[in-house]
């Protein structure tokens, strides 16, 4: 059965860095573009991060950007998020999710019609 499962949620206090994990099992992560989500309570979910799949190109958030940085490990099977100078607003369950379509789409990503998507790590940052 093929899936994703994020890893490295936690509590952190504001300021402090984590790295998120996605791992792929039951397919290749390779041929595909991924997306890191978040979605905090009473909020819609938004897009945080995304790495191309032809060239590696990334897409951020304006939210994240220059505190974020998406890399991928095809090796691995497995795609990082690496957070750093986190903030309260950060809060959230982040999700993964791997799709076909570019970056530039990742608006109708989804959990339906993505290639997978992964049940979430949350994310907690204390002032």
């Amino acid at each position: 059965q093929s899936q994703l499962a994020e890893s490295g949620g936690g509590l952190v206090q504001s300021g402090g860095t984590l790295t998120l994990s996605c791992a792929a099992s039951g397919f290749t992560l390779s041929p595909y573009n991924i997306a890191w989500f978040r979605q905090a309570p009473g909020k819609e979910r938004e897009g945080v991060s995304c790495i191309e799949s032809s060239d590696g190109r990334t897409k951020y958030a304006d939210s994240v950007q220059g505190r974020f940085t998406i890399s991928r490990d095809n090796a691995k099977n497995t795609i990082y998020l690496q957070m750093a100078s986190l903030k309260p607003e950060d809060t959230a369950v982040y999700y993964c999710a791997a799709d076909s379509r570019p970056c530039k789409w990742w608006d109708d990503y989804g959990p339906r019609n993505s290639r997978s998507w992964g049940q979430g790590t949350q994310v907690t940052v204390s002032s």
